[in-house]
């Protein structure tokens, strides 16, 4: 069964900014108006720490020194702290698990499944590590996944490196890891438009969901807003 979803497509968005996008697209989704709803968009730099904490020992420098570089916020996404800036598409699918499987690790193995075939596009081998979410290129993470659920819809989501700024990632052990490194597209020798990158992107999630998208503005989601006046 193809399901019936949107998608939105934003630029550099403000991480609060980007949580309200978030729940107005999840209200629509809970009214039965699609199935799911993928937001794609940059953020300004900024730390996230999830709801397994781990703030003291995986930050590596002064906690004053660090918010000099970015906005720190503690978000209720799984994991621990990650960065988000320029240059890595964060994709936050809003979907409706009941449309497909109440299934939780399914949905993360499916969203890790989207950037590995992603990558194939680009002649990048990607896959899955042992005891570790997101997606891997050898010993280095090139997507973060950290999500939350709430009456079986998803929200949060990935962090994909196009060609982010990785000296960010030496400020912290990203995820908590401290065995493993952080990389990007840009950095395996690939240099491509990140606008590009976000339409193959929307063509994965599409193949790997089983879903077909019809591109919105955030007109649609404001009248979320004037139904509640």
């Amino acid at each position: 069964m193809l399901r019936k979803g949107e998608v939105l497509k934003l630029g550099i968005v403000p991480y609060m900014e980007g949580k309200e996008i978030q729940l107005k697209a999840f209200e629509r989704v809970k009214k039965g108006e699609t199935d799911g709803i993928l937001i794609l968009l940059q953020h300004p730099p900024v730390y996230t720490i999830g709801v397994s904490g781990g703030f003291d020992e995986n930050i590596l420098v002064p906690l004053e020194e660090l918010m000099k570089k970015a906005e720190l916020y503690k978000v209720e996404r799984g994991g621990k702290i990650t960065f988000h800036g320029p240059g890595q598409i964060v994709a936050y699918p809003i979907f409706n698990l009941a449309k497909w499987q109440k299934d939780v690790h399914l949905f993360v193995y499916k969203l890790e499944e989207t950037i590995i075939k992603l990558l194939e596009e680009y002649g990048i081998k990607a896959g899955r590590k042992p005891k570790y979410t997101g997606v891997w290129v050898g010993d280095e993470k090139i997507c973060a996944i950290g999500i939350a659920v709430r009456r079986w819809i998803t929200w949060h989501g990935i962090a994909f490196n196009v060609n982010t700024e990785l000296s960010y990632f030496g400020l912290i052990n990203a995820c908590g890891i401290t065995e493993f490194g952080v990389t990007s597209m840009q950095k395996l020798g690939i240099n491509e438009d990140i606008e590009k990158v976000k339409e193959k992107m929307v063509d994965k999630f599409s193949e790997v969901f089983g879903i077909h998208f019809n591109e919105i503005t955030l007109d649609r989601l404001a009248v979320i807003d004037n139904a509640k006046a």
